[in-house]
């Protein structure tokens, strides 16, 4: 009897992590506290300092480079100055820089590191998703209204920012070989988006919960805790060991 227990112990081991699956489906929808509109920015001032052509990114009409006179402002951060290139389309520089205004205070509540490479923000209408990469983060206005209602404005720029500022320095050999060595060690992905697209989204989908675990704790549920530290053990000791400049988030007390 003490056997037939054991063998179908194993079995049924076997099969439930045969059916295992992340946990999620994009993690940007599950983590709405990580960061909010209470918390801390770096961003200090907005300039106005006209209208020049720009070549910009739009997904509209399956996505294209458009070069436009765009309407120009320097967002004055702590640390840097970033350009936000609007679109032509908001028609006047007031209505522009509302837009350019809103956004550059919710970049500011973003951690320095993921704000490294970002040279430039792009602002267009329509209902498209965020970009980053290129320098650069892609916002269509048209998505904000869903990010808005679900709180996750910040949250989706974290993980556009780790598109522009991580994803390139994991490229380099050391780094790369690291990550890939944390990646075969959890055996599994922290959401189905990143397990679909594991080259480009992984590093992307997993830094949002790697924040909210080392230092927003107490603003996820205790079930999504354990989750994201036993899916990612491994790739969460490797963003540890980075070393990142969180500031203007801080630690939990």
């Amino acid at each position: 009897m003490k056997h037939f227990l054991i063998f179908n112990f194993i079995v049924f081991y076997l099969f439930t992590n045969a059916d295992a699956k992340p946990p999620y489906d994009g993690t940007i929808f599950y983590f709405p506290d990580v960061i909010n509109s209470n918390d801390p920015s770096t961003f200090e001032e907005l300039i106005y300092t006209g209208q020049d052509l720009r070549k910009i990114f739009d997904r509209r009409k399956g996505g294209r480079w458009l070069t436009k006179e765009v309407f120009l402002f320097n967002a004055i951060y702590e640390e840097r100055i970033i350009e936000i290139q609007v679109n032509p389309e908001f028609k006047n520089s007031d209505n522009a820089f509302q837009e350019a205004h809103f956004y550059a205070k919710a970049i500011g509540r973003l951690p320095n590191f993921l704000l490294t490479n970002v040279k430039t923000v792009w602002i267009n209408k329509g209902n498209k998703g965020w970009g980053g990469g290129n320098e650069n983060l892609l916002i269509h206005t048209g998505r904000s209204k869903e990010y808005i209602s679900k709180d996750i404005i910040e949250e989706t720029f974290i993980h556009e920012a780790a598109h522009t500022s991580l994803d390139w320095d994991w490229d380099g050999l050391i780094n790369k070989t690291k990550w890939q060595k944390a990646k075969r060690k959890d055996k599994e992905h922290i959401s189905d988006y990143a397990k679909k697209f594991p080259r480009r989204e992984d590093v992307a989908e997993s830094i949002l919960p790697w924040i909210a675990v080392r230092y927003r704790l107490d603003r996820i549920s205790k079930e999504d805790a354990e989750k994201i530290l036993k899916t990612i053990p491994n790739r969460l000791i490797f963003f540890d060991k980075q070393n990142f400049d969180m500031y203007p988030l801080v630690p939990l007390e």
